[in-house]
């Protein structure tokens, strides 16, 4: 059975929600009528509270909040109290306890049980019957950015839903490149909210040329896939998006992927896109986020090896940021309704007694290890 935020919000509100909404940030939104916050706060909890239900947990430990000063859950920034693990995990010692020594032993032996370690406990996995995706070209439109003359092709992703009608995904992305630059481009790939040269600034900062501004003037192409069109991000719409479509409406099980796993699955998508046209180099596209979608740059760069770099800012917990640290954000934040939804269901058992972070048979930097080192067999 399907849960529809159509049948809650009207479809242009919750358009909005699927691209923008995350509990925490609802504050701002002040212009969303109160009801449908909580209707998608209900659908949240719901879902949560069903994942707990299948892992047999009652009780989670409270995540570190910065919000209230008088909470006993405030986070340290203090770095002489930050680190009270004493073991961290060996990114070249195989679970067995074999030192690996080079490249070959790498890709046969390591590189794969740390791929199956951060499936089955941090980020879940893609399912084998994930729908086929079919590219559109929306529109090709000529366009200036600034002095720089551009070619700007809107781009819609139709994922298969003839094994669930009722549920549609339609990936929106977007990619601008200069007139007469030839074939055989580089790419950025950007995780977004929505398409269009965005340039925020904070009051009062100098102005600055947005990054796709900078991507063109260098010759290469800006591409931009909104992360919304891809999975809702929220506990609300894990019925729906790509994740629900593959599960036709179900509740996910607890190895099955989470959102970061599901927007780095929509990247890897739009990269196969960029293998069909002669207009780009498919081995020469970078992916970038800031924040979460930071966490998920992280993700598709770990496992899309076909990803030549990425750009990571500001990734913390679930990106970059060490599980075994006692500083900022916890673990326990992740697994609370307002965040558990960007990890794997198996991941909530981490934040409930008696296990802790410590358990965890690999942390964040083998993460970072999987994604580098090295890229290519030899």
């Amino acid at each position: 059975m399907t849960c529809k935020l159509s049948r809650i919000l009207p479809p242009a509100l919750a358009a909005v929600c699927l691209l923008f909404i995350h509990e925490p940030a609802a504050a701002q939104f002040p212009g969303m009528p109160r009801i449908n916050r909580d209707s998608l706060r209900a659908l949240t909890l719901e879902d949560h509270a069903q994942m707990l239900g299948q892992l047999g947990l009652t009780q989670l430990r409270p995540g570190r909040d910065p919000n209230t000063p008088d909470s006993p859950q405030q986070p340290n920034y203090d770095e002489f109290k930050a680190n009270p693990y004493l073991y961290y995990p060996d990114p070249l010692k195989t679970f067995k306890g074999k030192r690996v020594r080079n490249a070959r032993q790498w890709f046969r032996r390591r590189r794969p049980e740390l791929v199956r370690a951060f499936e089955d406990e941090v980020y879940g996995r893609i399912p084998e019957d994930v729908p086929a995706v079919r590219w559109e070209v929306v529109k090709e439109e000529n366009v200036m950015m600034e002095d720089v003359p551009c070619i700007r092709r809107e781009l819609a992703g139709v994922a298969d839903n003839s094994a669930c009608p009722e549920i549609e995904v339609r990936l929106q992305a977007e990619v601008t490149w200069p007139e007469g630059a030839g074939k055989d481009l580089p790419v950025i790939m950007e995780f977004g909210y929505a398409l269009g040269n965005m340039n925020f600034t904070f009051p009062g900062a100098p102005k600055t040329k947005s990054w796709q501004q900078q991507v063109v003037e260098r010759g290469w192409a800006a591409a931009v896939i909104t992360t919304g069109s891809i999975q809702a991000d929220g506990g609300y719409g894990l019925r729906e998006g790509i994740i629900g479509l593959t599960n036709r409406g179900q509740y996910r099980k607890p190895t099955d992927w989470g959102v970061l796993r599901a927007w780095a699955w929509g990247a890897s998508r739009l990269l196969d896109y960029f293998e069909t046209e002669p207009q780009f180099d498919a081995t020469k596209v970078a992916v970038e986020g800031v924040s979460r979608n930071g966490k998920a740059a992280l993700v598709t760069l770990a496992f899309d090896q076909r990803f030549a770099s990425a750009l990571v800012a500001s990734s913390g917990a679930g990106g970059a940021a060490p599980w075994r640290r006692f500083c900022g954000e916890s673990l326990e934040n992740l697994t609370s309704p307002d965040e558990y939804h960007w990890m794997a269901g198996s991941f909530l058992k981490y934040g409930a007694d008696p296990l802790t972070p410590d358990d965890l048979p690999i942390d964040q930097h083998e993460l970072s290890s999987s994604r580098s080192a090295p890229r290519g067999p030899s």
